[in-house]
């Protein structure tokens, strides 16, 4: 799965995915990107075919709402590393359990609440 881990989560995060050999992540640190607000972030997930995973749940809610065609949208809650690393690994799961993981997300966006239920909606809604 093609993934950008927003900068308000650990760069770890991408590392740890790369190191599995199932997905291509890449945090902003890594890539040069620190900084970027959060309407080119989107423009480039959409540009390189990646889905966004952050907790900053309002904001790319608004623009992936606003938006007709994107890859997807993870949400997860404020958690130590450790607890989102196990949130983002249940949650690949989640999404491999209903198909391909990139056609799966298309459109949509999965939200993980702290206790790991999932809610996956599609978004903007159809």
């Amino acid at each position: 799965m093609r993934l950008v881990i927003d900068e308000c989560l650990s760069p770890q995060l991408a590392l740890r995915l790369n190191a599995t050999g199932l997905h291509d992540a890449v945090h902003p640190l890594h890539v040069g990107r620190r900084g970027e607000p959060d309407h080119r972030v989107l423009e480039r997930c959409i540009a390189e075919d990646r889905v966004i995973v952050t907790e900053n749940a309002r904001d790319f809610r608004r623009l992936v709402g606003k938006t007709e065609l994107h890859p997807g949208l993870i949400i997860l809650p404020g958690l130590d590393r450790e607890g989102t690393w196990k949130l983002l690994e249940s949650a690949l799961a989640f999404i491999r359990e209903r198909g391909e993981p990139m056609s799966v997300m298309v459109n949509h966006v999965l939200e993980v609440d702290e206790s790991g239920v999932m809610t996956i909606l599609p978004l903007p809604p159809t």
